[in-house]
């Protein structure tokens, strides 16, 4: 048996630090390539991807706390677009169920007193009184029409005011035509001497022509709900035949127009 060796002091030790470089030596680059080395405190970490979602995420949410406005100008646009679909489909469900029509205005009937052109100098005033008829048709089957007090009826000729009055006030329910009657007085009326001159010779031809406007103000009733005040104007043009007690319309025509606010 051989007999076992223990190594002396002077023998040679292996090398540790030798060692340790060798196992943490780097390996060597490819040919053709560089190594560029930076110091330690230059180079900088990269975070990872859910460090980048949260700052994300934090951004977005300065965002939000800096700029308000937009949160409050979008909820205020979203509420102006529901109640926009509410209010047309409130309306169009009104108009299903209460199916609302037009009223018809005319004049029916005209009668002239106190106006004798032919005997009055060209420079005396007149006094012209004039019995109206107007007829009102309301063809709805579940709209009344309230008639308010503060209407104004009105005669003219060639655009010269003769005479003015009121319309009685009244209800009138549906499916109803009522017949208004008013008294339209002028008093001490100077009509220009072309105006009046214009007048005399149409009462010689049998065909005067007077514009009557009347307003009003109403408000529609629904079953038990009431409107809010709206006004309702007729503009008629009546062609009567004479200025006398027995005038006879010979040419009607009518419009009306309603102001609702």
């Amino acid at each position: 048996m051989a007999d076992r060796v223990h190594p002396t002091v002077d023998s040679p030790r292996p090398s540790t630090s030798s060692t340790l470089s060798d196992t943490t030596k780097p390996p060597s680059p490819p040919p053709g390539t560089y190594v560029i080395q930076l110091p330690k405190d230059q180079i900088y970490r990269v975070p990872p991807p859910e460090n980048a979602h949260r700052f994300q995420l934090y951004t977005r949410q300065n965002r939000r706390r800096r700029n308000p406005c937009r949160s409050c100008l979008f909820c205020l646009l979203a509420i102006l677009i529901l109640l926009i679909i509410l209010l047309g489909i409130t309306v169009a469900v009104f108009y299903l169920v209460v199916r609302p029509k037009s009223p018809n205005y005319s004049i029916d009937a005209i009668s002239v007193s106190g106006l004798n052109l032919l005997t009055s100098s060209s420079s005396s005033a007149i006094s012209p009184l004039f019995n109206l008829t107007v007829r009102a048709d309301n063809p709805n089957k579940k709209i009344g029409i309230y008639y308010l007090t503060g209407s104004s009826v009105r005669i003219y000729f060639s655009n010269e005011k003769l005479s003015e009055g009121v319309l009685p006030d009244f209800f009138q329910p549906a499916k109803n035509v009522s017949v208004l009657r008013s008294v339209v007085r002028g008093t001490g009326v100077n009509l220009s001497s072309g105006a009046k001159n214009g007048l005399i010779e149409s009462v010689k031809q049998r065909v005067v022509v007077l514009k009557v406007e009347i307003g009003v103000p109403i408000k529609v009733k629904v079953g038990a709900v009431k409107s809010w005040k709206m006004r309702v104007k007729v503009n008629c043009d009546v062609t009567v035949d004479e200025l006398t007690t027995a005038a006879k319309i010979v040419k009607k025509n009518c419009d009306y127009s309603v102001k609702i606010w």
